[in-house]
């Protein structure tokens, strides 16, 4: 099993297994919102639902992006996991959209005199169990993706938490109204809305770089500086000018003209486009995409 594929079945592995939590969770909050009465806790169940929309949008782009190299995709399909991490940046700003609506809705009725209903324990226990169960599918996705450079995997992760911290609202929501009486249900709405402007700028601060990407962005500054410095240390290299970088999924594509001794022959300007070939994939791995164009410097004249 090569790299790409390795990576791919440890993504779809922690995937699978967070969509199918995210599947009982929904179906469980679904129950316990209807039995307990608790709009919150059905608001929370739709949140559960979107997480689990992302997962199947993660699974089938990761499919896609670790297809690689083919006659109609030059560059492989890296950026097929970078759309997935926009799209489910675009699902936790509707979540978030949702959850604030229904938020702000519930606070005008309080304001116009209109009772929240007295939610039921059993709600109260669904959302202390989808804490629990969303931080932990949080901590263990986030670290996988981190530690295979997967921005989808992360933005995936961070739906988690999201739900996470939607159920935190839930549960104060819901408990306050069950151990202190109805009037403490307003609680319930403020901080869902809290939560809600939280979750668009979670959304904005992962689709950013997504759609830099999407749209050729380069590589950061100090990326690209350090590009130019592991060139330039190649025995042989004069000079590196014309850098051009951009990111493809996990990977990034790296295209620069070396200067060379105009006296040296093609073997040996090739042997120097090796080395420094080498030296990128060294640093940034080894699909990391390179194209190298060798100049003669100025001494040829």
């Amino acid at each position: 099993m090569n790299i790409t594929e390795n990576r791919e079945k440890k993504i779809q592995s922690v995937t699978i297994w967070g969509a199918l939590a995210n599947l009982l969770l929904s179906v469980g909050k679904l129950i316990a919102g209807f039995i307990g009465h608790s709009g919150a806790m059905l608001a929370d169940a739709v949140h559960s639902l979107s997480d689990l929309v992302s997962d199947f949008v993660l699974l089938i782009m990761v499919k896609v992006a670790s297809k690689g190299v083919d006659k109609g995709h030059d560059y492989g399909h890296g950026k097929f996991e970078t759309l997935a991490t926009a799209i489910i940046s675009l699902l936790l700003i509707v979540a978030g959209a949702k959850l604030l609506g229904g938020g702000v809705e519930n606070i005008k009725d309080v304001i116009e005199g209109e009772p929240i209903q007295s939610p039921g324990k059993i709600a109260l226990w669904a959302a202390l169990i989808s804490i629990a169960v969303k931080e932990i599918l949080y901590q263990w996705t986030a670290a996988v993706g981190k530690r295979l450079n997967s921005p989808a995997m992360i933005s995936n992760a961070w739906h988690h938490r999201t739900d996470a911290l939607s159920s935190i609202a839930s549960a104060l929501g819901i408990g306050m109204a069950v151990f202190f009486g109805g009037k403490w249900a307003i609680l319930d709405p403020l901080v869902c809305c809290g939560i809600s402007i939280f979750i668009f700028y979670v959304a904005v601060k992962m689709a950013m770089p997504a759609l830099g990407e999407l749209t050729e962005a380069s590589l950061p500054e100090d990326m690209r500086k350090n590009i130019l410095s592991i060139l330039s240390a190649v025995e042989g290299v004069r000079s590196v000018h014309a850098l051009k970088t951009r990111k493809i999924g996990p990977g990034i594509s790296v295209e620069c003209h070396l200067v060379v001794d105009p006296q040296m022959s093609v073997a040996e300007a090739h042997g120097i486009t090796e080395a420094g070939e080498a030296a990128l994939r060294q640093v940034y791995g080894p699909e990391t995409q390179i194209s190298i164009h060798v100049e003669p410097s100025e001494d040829a004249k």
